[in-house]
């Protein structure tokens, strides 16, 4: 069943889809994930944050929010696409978001709309990525058993063996060893999980995407060439059952996970797993904010409230951490601004005198206040009608004494009539662009003070 985020109408769902899916509907994804392995947020450190469902049931209906990815149980699985997939089948924004986050390139990617397995595309992005944040951390290391029958003894002789292959004796002992090694269960997974990618067109180009994933790669091969056995693949996989922990080599934990859910994609899809909750999210607010990055870089900070960097504070002395979704590097007053992935340009969901609509301008107009500006803006996409616009924008004045003071609605404009992912590519691009010169040439980046 596919579904797009923030669908607030609901969609009809028969018995047996309410049946497989009330255990999902209603509970904080951060519960799901502790007692569902094979359930992976992204980027993982999101885990402990997601207080909020998936989706919710009421009735018949079941109701989306921010949440994009798939999930599913025994034989029901929902596919919660961005509310810019064309017909709800190519997700072409989506994708797009995810390829500029994770600095991958596949230009050439096309969805078949009658492919329903498209959505397991998102853990091959994701394998790149992971595996250039475990190898910064260098390659890992265990301890294995080995086996020798050579003179150069050392180690435990195995008297058993010995009798076996040595008698009559001629110089030769059988013994084992521990040895720290590149090639474990560990190491064993990945170079499987490389060899598969391999043979998936998508996966052959992110194996290919710059040198620095190329040279990643011959490692993995070169240390695992001796021992690799492409029919030894379910063997490595439950080698690789527990859960990986290491106190340094913390990257290759969701690196395993996602090794895991790509070769076991075809035991999870036909629901071969009875009872268990599988899939893979992205917090749509999370993905939007760390895209606009991508091209505001240049001109804005972009504090990180999960790793603590780029805090300000609204008190003095240190009290109450803040992290506005950008600040100006330039200019003073600074210039705030943040960003929304909720749907701000339907309005019959956000009127001016509801709850929702003053929970989203408080917060970016106290950061105007506290950095002292006058200028102050919302980012959010937009599927507004009129597509020969690169962005929609609404100033809103701020009354009393500090009607000088202007909040921004700036809505980014997403292609909806595209034919293809790289026309899409294009016209988007053209908007990031003029986005760009908007805030510049409304003297954004150099406002003046009050």
């Amino acid at each position: 069943m596919r579904i797009t985020d923030n669908n607030y109408k609901g969609k009809e769902l028969n018995s047996q889809y309410i049946a497989h899916l009330t255990p999902i509907a209603n509970h904080s994804i951060t519960h799901l994930v502790s007692e569902n392995p094979n359930l992976l947020v992204f980027p993982q450190s999101l885990e402990k944050y997601l207080n909020k469902p998936i989706f919710n049931i009421e009735g018949d209906k079941l109701y989306t929010n921010n949440i994009m990815g798939f999930v599913g149980r025994n034989t029901s699985k929902v596919t919660i696409t961005s509310r810019f997939a064309k017909d709800d089948k190519n997700d072409f924004f989506l994708h797009y978001m995810l390829q500029k986050v994770l600095a991958t390139n596949i230009f050439n990617f096309e969805q078949s709309p009658n492919n329903e397995e498209t959505i397991w595309d998102f853990w091959l992005y994701l394998f790149p990525y992971c595996l250039k944040k475990a190898y910064a951390q260098g390659l890992y290391k265990a301890y294995q058993r080995k086996q020798y029958n050579d003179a150069n003894v050392k180690g435990t002789i195995d008297v058993k063996r010995h009798l076996l292959k040595n008698l009559p004796f001629a110089g030769k002992i059988a013994y084992t060893t521990k040895e720290h090694s590149y090639d474990n269960p560990l190491s064993q997974l990945i170079r499987h999980t490389i060899e598969y990618l391999r043979t998936h067109p998508i996966g052959n180009a992110l194996l290919n995407t710059d040198a620095e994933m190329r040279t990643m790669v011959s490692q993995f091969v070169f240390h695992t060439q001796n021992t690799y056995n492409k029919n030894a693949r379910r063997k490595v996989i439950m080698a690789n059952a527990k859960p990986f922990v290491h106190p340094y080599f913390t990257e290759y934990a969701p690196l395993q996970k996602i090794c895991l859910n790509i070769l076991n994609h075809e035991k999870l899809t036909f629901g071969e797993e009875k009872d268990k909750i599988y899939g893979l999210l992205f917090d749509g607010a999370w993905l939007w904010e760390e895209y606009l990055n991508t091209f505001l870089d240049e001109d804005f900070k972009h504090p990180e409230n999960l790793k603590g960097n780029g805090r300000e504070y609204l008190f003095k002395k240190g009290k109450q951490p803040i992290y506005p979704d950008f600040i100006s590097k330039s200019g003073s007053p600074k210039l705030v601004g943040d960003a929304k992935y909720i749907p701000l340009d339907r309005h019959k969901f956000y009127e001016d005198d509801s709850e929702k609509a003053t929970s989203i301008y408080y917060k970016t107009i106290t950061y105007m206040y506290r950095f002292e500006t006058n200028r102050g803006f919302l980012l959010y996409p937009c599927s507004k009608e009129d597509s020969d616009k690169p962005f929609f924008s609404e100033e809103l004045y701020i009354d009393g004494n500090a009607e000088n003071r202007i909040l921004e609605k700036i809505g980014l404009h997403i292609p909806q009539e595209t034919e293809s992912f790289q026309e899409f590519t294009m016209r988007i691009g053209n908007n990031e662009q003029a986005l760009k010169e908007h805030l510049s040439k409304n003297h954004y980046l150099n406002p003046s003070p009050l």
